[in-house]
């Protein structure tokens, strides 16, 4: 059986002045895995998402992106809305949706990316960016079926629960038609009933729309029932990788982050 990498990272190198706050951190992940990347608070998590979606130029190392259909990008000085149109989007730890704008809006603007009209066509009303504009509305319609939220479309964003709000952004996400979706603490401030619900749609994003998924998360029984592999970082370094088995039995990991206490989680 082939496998296809969609990113591979070697030797990621981010400083801050005098802090480094990545060290030479590599991390590769396959066509179809979900992956996750922990560690304690400053480990340089968050850091790593902003260099490999263009937010920082890293101070060194190299990041490429497959699944393209064509040979893997060198994303390193890329700007961050040409990545997400090579295929590679995220969502934040703090929820950044357009409060007042609706549900089915938020999804909208992500689709924009997708369009092909132009700025005379669509001032013009063109029959050509009318009927974009349509299939538009019905792709972020469709993505709201996907995700439960299409009873919401016509409500403003900053009405949802909070944890529908999460699934908004990942809707919105969604909509820019990603090969790999970066996902940042997906779960934070989620009840254990929202969480089990976001479980079940980070597996349908990936089985049903063969979205590749890297998420950070400090829920660990998220991350041991969710994840096929697991990276470990710790004060800018990656510190172990492998299966939930394997990182739940690290010593270096327990140590770092883990605690004794989360062994039989």
């Amino acid at each position: 059986m082939t496998t296809e990498t969609i990113l591979d990272v070697k030797k990621l190198t981010m400083d801050f002045g005098g802090l480094r706050a990545l060290n030479h951190v590599d991390l590769t992940i396959q066509k179809g895995e979900i992956v996750a990347l922990i560690g304690p608070n400053g480990a340089g998590k968050t850091t790593f998402f902003n260099c490999v979606t263009g937010i920082y130029t890293p101070t060194g190392g190299e990041i490429f992106l497959g699944g393209t259909g064509k040979k893997p990008i060198r994303l390193n000085g890329i700007k961050p809305n040409r990545i997400a149109d090579l295929g590679m989007t995220r969502t934040f730890q703090n929820i950044r949706l357009f409060q007042n704008m609706t549900v089915l809006e938020n999804v909208m603007i992500g689709r924009h990316i997708r369009t092909q009209a132009g700025i005379f066509s669509a001032l013009t009303r063109l029959p050509s960016a009318r009927k974009e504009e349509k299939k538009t509305i019905d792709d972020a319609y469709n993505l709201l079926e996907k995700v439960d939220l299409a009873d919401w479309a016509n409500e403003f964003a900053k009405n949802l629960p909070y944890g529908d709000q999460r699934r908004l952004e990942i809707a919105r996400a969604m909509a820019t038609d990603p090969v790999l979706l970066l996902l940042d603490e997906p779960a934070a401030g989620m009840n254990p009933q929202e969480t089990q619900r976001l479980d079940a749609l980070i597996r349908k994003i990936r089985d049903e729309e063969g979205i590749t998924i890297l998420l950070i998360e400090h829920d660990m029984k998220l991350v041991m029932n969710l994840s096929e592999r697991i990276y470990v970082m710790d004060y800018g370094s990656g510190i172990a990788t492998g299966t939930p088995m394997d990182i739940k039995n690290n010593p270096a990991v327990i140590k770092a982050y883990l605690g004794e206490e989360v062994i039989d989680a």
